[in-house]
């Protein structure tokens, strides 16, 4: 059976979500504070982008190098955004049924980060009040942020994907 660009796609976004996994697992098992990290966090991004761009690659390569614009999108957006789905999922499961205490100690660290970052722009004390008093009533692992969440991320990986499917392009000299 030939492989298509949605199935060479899903396959790197099984491996991605898989690799998300591993990676929550082990911040989950070194040290929650990780979970407020920003460099990490950037890290991470990159290497959904860097995955993303691996998979539209290696599509491209499996057509011998001609791939268009649609192709390289849809291997782009159905790798990341799987693997997104397959981490949230993930983190949906073990900070709200496994360890709900996890989920309110990754609050607690996250609003000590806020104020200490607030802290370091010279906020006024009410806007950081105001913050804190804010973040304190939202549960970002609940059914509804990690749905929101996912949706902002795929948009954000639409636009990466339109700027990767653009220059990873390439049509057919001969059609």
């Amino acid at each position: 059976m030939e492989k298509t660009v949605k199935s060479i796609a899903l396959n790197y976004g099984l491996y991605l979500g898989i690799a998300l996994i591993v990676i929550s697992v082990a911040i989950y098992a070194i040290d929650l504070k990780l979970m407020a990290n920003l460099w990490l966090g950037i890290a991470m991004l990159i290497a959904i982008i860097g995955f993303g761009i691996f998979s539209t690659a290696k599509v491209k390569s499996h057509f011998e190098g001609i791939l268009s614009f649609k192709d390289a999108f849809t291997a782009y957006f159905i790798t990341t955004v799987v693997g997104a789905v397959i981490s949230s999922i993930f983190s949906y499961i073990l900070y709200t049924i496994i360890d709900p205490e996890a989920a309110e100690q990754i609050k607690q660290i996250s609003i000590e980060a806020t104020i200490s970052l607030m802290e370091g722009f010279n906020a006024p004390a009410e806007t950081i009040a105001k913050a804190v008093e804010d973040a304190e009533k939202v549960d970002q692992f609940s059914i509804g942020n990690t749905l929101k969440s996912l949706a902002f991320g795929a948009i954000f990986q639409a636009v990466i994907g339109l700027i990767v499917a653009a220059i990873m392009k390439k049509s057919n000299p001969d059609a």
